[in-house]
């Protein structure tokens, strides 16, 4: 049946009022518009549920027994709909963000610190995985998004960039590229790697800069974690190519960062299922990581001419 809400609040209305005018102005409808949705509602009830005189509007059986029921039921469906509309301005609620362990570690945290301090109702949770398990992890609905590497083009995902950063040459301040302001990628070549393994998002990235620009160099060691990359480097043990966001100049600890030329970037993104809504605390999240990251994108350059203009050592 092609019966409408309107309609059959426009009948509660008339049957409470027992007047077609008087239900219209409570309403805020003219009488014939009252009288053309009562007639309508009837006509697909196959029923008739008013009696009409000149002086007043008596209900049939019929009409007696549907305003009675009715009267609970849009009780009941206005309850649904103020909950649901509390639920759009809440503020209040768990957010589960998976991140990869770069960004974890370097721009998950002033994330989470804002949120407490903005949204002090609003707990955002941190999943540190690996690339591939964050991505496994939003496409299973484990987490309400995620940020991540180049996520690339998947139709299970829907993918936002938040800025990009270059990769960058680390070295120790002895090494012969430290002396330079910039290095090429051709300067590499034959030079000791130590490098993230290929959990990282980044990796594949390296590889490919690596084989665009023909450059063999032997990967000494393979780890998960930046921090240990600048303390093999510290040790002597060779050098590497970092994201910018990974090393911030105060970890750097007498080590060497340079630009690499030509620049190549990373693309940094949040992350969600596709043709899926986010709640409005997760999408309260989402924004919130959008305002951190397009602080921390504003502030790159000025970070990058910092790490360059000093030889440390």
């Amino acid at each position: 049946m092609n019966i409408s809400l309107r309609q059959l609040r426009v009948f509660k209305a008339v049957a409470s009022q027992g007047s077609f005018t008087r239900a219209g102005a409570n309403i805020g409808l003219s009488q014939p518009a009252v009288s053309r949705c009562v007639t309508e509602l009837e006509q697909h009830l196959g029923l008739k549920l008013l009696d009409r005189t000149t002086r007043e509007v008596v209900l049939t059986e019929a009409g007696r027994s549907l305003a009675v029921q009715l009267e609970r039921v849009l009780d009941d469906l206005d309850a649904v709909l103020l909950e649901s509309r509390g639920q759009a301005t809440q503020r209040q609620g768990r957010v589960r963000v998976a991140s990869s362990p770069t960004l974890s570690a370097n721009l998950m945290p002033e994330c989470i610190a804002r949120c407490r301090r903005d949204h002090p109702g609003l707990e955002m949770l941190l999943l540190d995985r690996i690339q591939h398990d964050a991505l496994a992890s939003v496409v299973a609905g484990e987490v309400d998004f995620g940020v991540v590497i180049d996520a690339g083009a998947r139709d299970d995902l829907h993918a936002e960039t938040l800025f990009s950063e270059p990769f960058c040459l680390v070295c120790p301040p002895s090494h012969r590229l430290a002396r330079r302001r910039s290095a090429k990628w051709t300067d590499l070549a034959g030079e000791s790697l130590v490098l993230l393994d290929h959990a990282s998002g980044s990796r594949r990235l390296i590889d490919d800069a690596l084989h665009l620009h023909g450059v063999e160099a032997p990967v000494a060691q393979e780890v998960g974690h930046v921090t240990t990359i600048l303390r093999m480097l510290d040790a002597g043990l060779g050098i590497s190519i970092v994201p910018t966001l990974a090393v911030p100049p105060a970890e750097l600890q007498g080590l060497v960062m340079r630009p690499l030329l030509p620049q190549i970037d990373r693309n940094i993104a949040l992350v969600r299922r596709s043709n899926r809504t986010l709640t409005p605390t997760a999408e309260m999240a989402w924004q919130l990581v959008r305002r951190v990251a397009a602080e921390r994108g504003n502030e790159a350059p000025s970070r990058r001419r910092q790490a360059s203009a000093s030889l440390s050592g």
